[in-house]
This record gives C-alpha cells, structure tokens and sequence, in this order.
C-alpha cells in the first residue's frame, strides 16, 4: 500500500456500571479532544440500549455534540444498528450530519452486537443480519439520490427520497462491521464501501481477517467495484506505557470488569472464563498488546504482515487503565507509534544525518569566518594605534 497507516479508535464505550454516567459521557468527550490534538486520523462510536456499560444510544448526536469540540478528528457512528431504524429517517439525519460536521462525519453500519437491544423492539436475532442488508441496499441509494420504493416486512418506503443531498461527495464515506459472520464482508463489498474489522493478532484472528479480506475482494469485483485495502480499518487491543511492568501495572485498574461484562453480558466473551490470569492470556496468545511503544509497533507490523495490509489501525477504547494512565497510552501511541508507522519523522532525520555528515566542514568554515572578522578588527584598531 502507497498509503500511510492512519489511526483511530472504536469508543463504545465501556463505563464500569458505577460510574457517574453524566461524567462518564463528559469523560469521553474529553478523550476525543485529547485524540484529536494528537492526530488521530478518527474515532467511531458505537450505539447501545443494554447492559449498563456501553452508554452511548445515539452516536449520530453524540458525533454533533463532539464535532462542536475537536477541529480535525474524523467521527463515525460505529455502528449505527440498521434494524432498530427506518432507513429513510436514519438517512436523512446522516445527511444532516454529514453538512453540520462539514464533511468529517462518517456513517459506520451493522445488524447490531446486543441480542438485548433486539429483543426489546421485538426483533429476533436471526433476522438482524437480512434486515441490515435491506435496509443498507435502501440508504446506499438514497444517498446516491434516487428515490425509493420499496416494502419489506418491517418498512415501507414510498417515492422516498433525500430533501439535502450529501455534503460530501459524492456520498459519506461507510463501513460496514464485519466480526464473526461473513455478512459484513459481502455487504460492503455489495456496495464498495469500507469495512471494519475486530480481532488481534493470533494466528486464528490473522487468517479470520485474511479469509474476510479474500471474501471481500471477490464479491466486491462481481459487483463492479475496486477493492481498496485503504478501507479496511483493524480493530484491535492495546495499552502501552514506558516499560511492560507498568503497562502490566496500569491494566489492573479496569481489565477484569472489561473481562466480566464479556462474559457475562456480552455474546461473544473475548477472554475466556476458565483461564487462571486475564493479563497472561491476552499477551500469550496475542489477543492484546500490553507493553511498550516498541511492542505495539511489532504487534502491529504482525497484523499488517499477516493481514496483508490495511488502511486503519483502530484501538477499542476499552478503559483498561485510569484517566491519567488512558491519556499517556494515547500519548505514547501518536508520538512513536503512529510516526513509526507514518514515517513523519524521515524527513527531519534525513535532514539531521544530511548536515551531520557536512559539521565537520561547515564547522571549519564558520569558525574560520569567525577569525577572519576578528583578525580584521585586531588590524583595524593596531592601526588606530599608531
């Protein structure tokens, strides 16, 4: 890829059950301007109605409220659960959003990760998946300015079209999650829009990526599209500080109710219940990075080696460590390494190691400019003198 790997995060976010969920919210606004000082390239935040923990139930205003705070940060709903909305309505607010944040909003989709949020609205787990493909094959359209009609068991769409056409052209940009079943893949490739990815670095989670990588370019060329590494966003864990005893140290704060929540409210546990040390199992088997700025870069370099290559590296913020600790990681991160990956640094270099090798030279010379005015004015005021 000619392209340089840009970063981001996926906010669900995750907020121990007693924490003040009025600052919870407030904190997470704080990391986005935290983020965005830092030149993350994105953050996408995720929408939920249970369990307690992810808070967010409205990414779209949530990503209006941020937008008013950052100035560069790229927000995208990640994901907006097509099932629980009409897709007329959630197109038009994206569209909204789309010309209130001036182009840097993005629209992230999905069936939805929690069978709860489902359950409540009356809607079965086996239908998410069909009814996110209806209703994406509709808001593609609509976004693109046709007008729809068309009628499906759960909406009915009559001469529907958009009153604003997008602010960016010639639509937001979209991805579709893609986790465990092929469905996101075939989606966005459906429509040649991006994908984003969950999973680490085992050897299990590289292959998973790979075969949705294969899986994608496949079906995005029968439908007429280029495939587009730059698209793809992997989302994985992580948390580094100077050395591995404190990042060690650091996580103790806020693993294991990560680690509960998985397993006890959550579909899919990430950490299994029966291993002795949720910290040994995430760095043994390469689920997590949990070290320092050097680890994180290997760790990611695996990932793009195995993977093939990808646009965006994306961290789950998952509140592992405290306030202070989270922004150091952030910190660490953007400062060795993002430019590792980024290569922002190579032009200072080459230019240190340019004038390195010349110091010698130009050193002589100045200092013989130097010597050259002082014998001048020795000479000047000697013939004052006599």
């Amino acid at each position: 890829m000619n392209t340089p790997l840009r970063s981001g995060i996926f906010l669900a976010p995750f907020h121990p059950k007693a924490d003040n969920p009025t600052l919870a919210m407030e904190r997470d606004f704080e990391l986005l301007q935290h983020l965005d000082r830092l030149n993350y390239s994105e953050a996408w935040i995720g929408e939920h109605h249970s369990g307690g923990v992810e808070i967010i139930a409205a990414p779209d205003m949530f990503i209006a409220a941020a937008a008013e705070r950052t100035r560069h940060i790229r927000l995208g709903t990640g994901v907006s659960s097509l099932p629980y909305h009409n897709p007329f309505m959630l197109a038009s607010r994206i569209v909204q959003l789309d010309h209130m944040t001036r182009g840097r909003a993005m629209f992230g989709v999905g069936p939805g990760a929690l069978v709860y949020d489902a359950h409540k609205i009356g809607i079965d787990a086996g239908d998410q998946r069909r009814m996110m493909d209806e209703a994406l094959d509709v808001i593609v359209a609509l976004f693109k300015g046709e007008t729809v009609n068309k009628q499906t068991d759960w909406f009915k769409l009559c001469n529907a079209n958009l009153q604003l056409a997008p602010y960016t052209k010639p639509m937001i940009e979209m991805a579709v999650a893609s986790a465990r079943s092929p469905v996101g893949a075939m989606a966005a490739a459906r429509h040649g829009i991006g994908m984003l990815a969950i999973g680490g670095a085992t050897p299990t989670s590289i292959a998973h990526h790979t075969a949705n990588w294969n899986l994608y370019e496949t079906e995005a060329r029968k439908a007429g599209h280029v495939p587009d590494r730059a698209k793809w966003r992997v989302v994985t864990l992580m948390h580094i500080a100077e050395t591995r005893e404190q990042a060690k140290k650091n996580v103790k704060f806020g693993l294991k109710a990560f680690a509960d929540y998985f397993r006890e409210i959550a579909t899919f546990p990430i950490i299994p219940a029966d291993v002795p040390d949720d910290y040994d199992w995430l760095v043994e088997t390469g689920t997590a990075c949990i070290g320092t700025p050097d680890d994180a870069i290997a760790y990611i370099d695996k990932l793009l080696k195995g993977s093939g290559g990808f646009g965006v590296i994306m961290e789950l913020a998952h509140n592992w460590a405290d306030w202070d600790a989270t922004r150091r990681h952030y910190e660490l991160m953007a400062r060795y390494v993002h430019s590792h990956f980024q290569k922002s640094f190579v032009p200072r270099v080459e230019a240190y190691d340019a004038a390195a090798t010349q110091q010698k030279v130009f050193a002589g010379q100045a200092a013989q400019a130097v010597q050259s005015e002082i014998d001048k004015l020795a000479a000047r005021q000697a013939k004052t003198r006599t």
